[in-house]
């Protein structure tokens, strides 16, 4: 039923309709979820612009978790911003899909070629931000899985001061949250299920 998708797929193409938004929120229907699935859903019905970087309690991203060829390896990036390993994502800037925003994301932010995501999310996370220069903000962040081909070279943009391929044991160690420890577990299961 599900595949995984290159940029140029057409179910991947940019839209503004926020119904795709909920309908890969709503694809995760496991109970743990239940909290991020009700202000996601607040935030839709009740603020004018979710997907939009200026609008506040906070808005969409969508982020990837970029496993390597390998199927045991993760890709986090140190943000240059924050000063915390993290996986790749970013502002949704009104695109409602966000599987695209999660690959258009983690292309630019990897500098990998030939990256693919897997349509359904397999996390939902919020969380606070407070980068310089900005007021401190929610990111409502819908979490994909994405691929890496078996050359990969990472060449990372500006947005990051080094990267690494990693295990999932190795996250703790650089100080990543939770979340994404939660993500990496959940992600290489589907990326190993669906290889």
């Amino acid at each position: 039923m599900y595949r995984w998708l290159s940029a140029d797929a057409p179910e991947l193409v940019e839209h503004d309709d926020l119904d795709l938004v909920w309908a890969a929120i709503d694809a995760i229907s496991d109970s743990a979820f239940a909290r991020e699935r009700r202000l996601m859903r607040e935030l839709l019905d009740t603020r004018p612009d979710p997907l939009e970087r200026h609008e506040r309690p906070g808005h969409f991203t969508g982020s990837a978790l970029v496993v390597h060829a390998d199927l045991e390896r993760i890709l986090v990036l140190f943000h240059t911003k924050l000063q915390i390993w993290v996986q790749p994502g970013g502002h949704a800037d009104g695109n409602a899909n966000l599987a695209g925003v999660a690959l258009r994301e983690a292309t630019e932010e990897t500098g990998i070629d030939g990256l693919k995501v897997w349509p359904v999310p397999v996390d939902l996370d919020i969380h606070e931000v407070d980068p310089p220069k900005e007021d401190p903000h929610l990111h409502y962040d819908v979490r994909f899985v994405v691929q890496a081909p078996a050359n990969a070279v990472v060449d990372a943009n500006h947005e990051s001061q080094d990267q690494r391929w990693v295990r999932p044991d190795e996250l703790a160690s650089l100080g990543a949250d939770a979340g994404l420890q939660r993500l990496a577990a959940a992600g290489l299961s589907v990326a190993r299920a669906n290889a």
